[in-house]
């Protein structure tokens, strides 16, 4: 028999689990997940079926955030009134930049996203930027 080795801690006690549910970031909730606990720190192996659950849960949970994001960037920029152009020129980006973040085509540095949190909540600092 094949000994088992937890790649985390290397720890040689790895204990099944099955029917157990897991939280991904506090949102999604998967329930019935199976694989392999180390006993010494906890990492979790989840079994082929209950990884690849994992994984596509884990996959939406991104893309959807990165739609809210998108929406917002759109929302915020529209409720200050500015063209994608001038949006970019504020941010530091290329002419077609904020083209491409709304169309989802680009992913946005979180200094853009936090700059257009910032400025949805206190609109007057447009005027100070």
């Amino acid at each position: 028999m094949k000994l088992k080795i937890c790649g985390a801690c290397g720890g040689k006690k790895l204990t099944a689990f099955a029917n157990e549910t897991f939280t991904i970031d506090g949102e999604v909730s998967l329930h019935g997940l199976a694989g392999e606990r180390c006993a010494c720190c906890g990492e979790v192996y989840f079994d082929t079926e209950s990884q690849d659950r994992y994984i596509d849960a884990s996959d939406a949970l991104v893309l959807a955030r990165r739609e809210e994001e998108r929406k917002m960037l759109v929302r915020v920029r529209k409720k200050l009134k500015l063209t994608q152009q001038q949006a970019a020129r504020l941010t530091g980006g290329g002419h077609n930049a904020f083209s491409r973040y709304e169309r989802g085509q680009a992913r946005p540095l979180p200094a853009v996203t936090n700059l257009f949190k910032l400025l949805d909540r206190h609109p007057e600092m447009l005027q100070e930027l």
